[in-house]
């Protein structure tokens, strides 16, 4: 069984405090490795070889910074089909979405390196006599990343490439339940010529993330998971002077309206909602139907759920693999089983699911829930699994209602061919990410990511201009060369740009 130890002062670092985690292959139910549980003194030492670090890296130049970048992103590109192959064995989703993964990451590895334009700060002269006033932005320091499981390569890829740009040092806690991909992460960029300390990452659980909350020389956190710990994450380390942007759950809407392309629609809530078995934040849950076309469609989305093909993510021919433990799929499916008692059609149910050679893995086939009520737990809770839910609506104008009064504001979208209808919706909807005929609103990487309400945490989003944003501090420059001949004297009165 392999073991995976942290990667601290740019070298491997074995588990110092003997405690270690299982990691599991979702499609055998099998243990593969055991992770390293850092403990605070092993926490320390990565924020410690982070600030050493900082003393070169945050006043290296900008040319260096990016040169090593680019050699990091063509690192990765030879390598995606690798750090996809990790991906798939301890996380489960299919190859093909876990390469989608890598390249979604590597986007802000190339906004990364255009660094040079974003920093490159202001200037205006003569703002008074002889005197100039600049505005540049300064790096933070040691800051930390603490990332989810279900992207254990593009949300890491979010956060440290932009960071170490910026000219700060970065510590990383993965997800203990698959960390071998933001490891290998770790090891391309020390090969790409990232100095030792620049980038670290510490495997373990609680211990290590309450720790880098309250250590005095952790600058900022950047971290995306739940709701419930994306509020902690934000209340602990504010508490302890920190910088926070903490990206929480959500429960995405998709609404059709009655002139949408059915077909289209319905290939697009599938793609949403079971793409990486719904583990996914931006995953549609929710799908409200307008009552004239609400049969129509769920029929056309039913057909298409049953002839998904589920199996091991290493299977070319599978279109969605297991989920990431048994725990979850037995929480997921207890969604399922309990829907009807709530008031729900079950049209399609995925909890009977078992797929041949792998009965013993994580394994759910998707389900589909007519007629949810918005009381019933399927409906308020955020299930993280392939469940499909559909909420009736008679009006735009009750869907809308609908949409804004859940307490989650990540992702929703809209089907329709009417362009006012479109524009109203992306105007009046409570969410931080639009689609319109998109179901997965993801912006590109020269955008930022980042919902409203209990979707966010903080006021930045993540990566984009918010992300440069976050990872440094603005300071301001006013500058007076006097001429000789001018002797001054002594003013009291409050400075003015005369």
């Amino acid at each position: 069984m392999k073991t995976l130890g942290h990667w601290i002062g740019g070298k491997p670092a074995d588990g110092a405090s003997g405690e270690f985690g299982p990691v599991y292959d979702p499609a055998t139910g099998e243990q593969t490795t055991r992770v390293a549980l850092a403990s605070v003194g092993e926490v320390d030492r990565a924020v410690a070889a982070a600030k050493e670090a900082y003393r070169e890296w945050g006043t290296a130049s900008l040319s260096r910074r990016t040169s090593v970048l680019y050699a990091y992103r063509q690192l990765l590109d030879a390598r995606r089909d690798e750090i996809a192959a990790l991906i798939t064995a301890e996380h489960g989703k299919v190859h093909s979405d876990a390469l989608g993964e890598v390249a979604r990451g590597m986007e802000i590895v190339e906004l990364a390196c255009g660094i040079t334009e974003k920093l490159k700060g202001e200037l205006s002269t003569e703002v008074s006599t002889r005197v100039d006033v600049a505005s540049i932005r300064q790096p933070l320091g040691v800051v930390a990343g603490i990332t989810p499981f279900n992207f254990p390569a593009m949300v890491p890829m979010w956060m440290f490439p932009l960071a170490l740009a910026c000219g700060n040092t970065f510590v990383l806690k993965p997800s203990e339940k698959d960390p071998s991909a933001a490891y290998r992460l770790a090891e391309l960029a020390a090969e790409a010529g990232v100095p030792e300390g620049v980038l670290n990452v510490v495997n373990g659980d609680r211990t290590a993330v309450e720790r880098l909350l309250e250590h005095p020389d952790v600058a900022a956190v950047s971290f995306v998971g739940s709701t419930p710990i994306a509020r902690h994450i934000q209340e602990t380390a504010v508490r302890h002077g920190k910088r926070v942007q903490a990206l929480g759950g959500a429960k995405n809407h998709m609404l059709v309206l009655p002139d949408a392309d059915l077909d289209h629609a319905a290939d697009n809530a599938i793609n949403a909602a079971y793409g990486s078995a719904g583990e996914r934040c931006m995953a549609v849950s929710v799908v409200v139907a307008i009552d004239s076309v609400a049969d129509d469609l769920v029929a056309r989305i039913a057909a298409r759920a049953e002839r998904l093909r589920i199996g091991p993510g290493t299977d070319p021919s599978s279109e969605m693999g297991p989920l990431i433990t048994g725990e979850h799929r037995d929480k997921v499916a207890s969604y399922v089983r309990g829907a009807a008692a709530q008031g729900a059609e079950v049209v399609v149910d995925g909890t009977g699911l078992s797929v041949a050679g792998h009965e013993n893995g994580f394994f759910l086939g998707v389900s589909l829930l007519d007629r949810v009520r918005t009381d019933s737990d399927a409906y308020r809770e955020e299930i993280f699994g392939p469940v499909l839910c559909v909420v009736r609506a008679e009006t735009y104008d009750e869907a809308i209602a609908l949409i804004n009064s859940s307490p989650w504001g990540n992702g929703t979208a809209i089907f329709t061919r009417d362009g006012g209808a479109a524009r109203r919706f992306q105007l009046e909807v409570e969410a931080g990410m639009v689609g319109v005929n998109v179901p997965i609103p993801v912006p590109i990487g020269h955008h930022s990511f980042g919902g409203w309400k209990d979707s966010l945490f903080g006021d930045l989003h993540i990566y984009g201009n918010d992300g440069i944003a976050f990872y440094t501090r603005g300071k301001v420059i006013t500058t007076r060369w006097p001429d000789p001949a001018d002797s001054g004297g002594i003013n009291l009165g409050f400075p003015r740009h005369d």
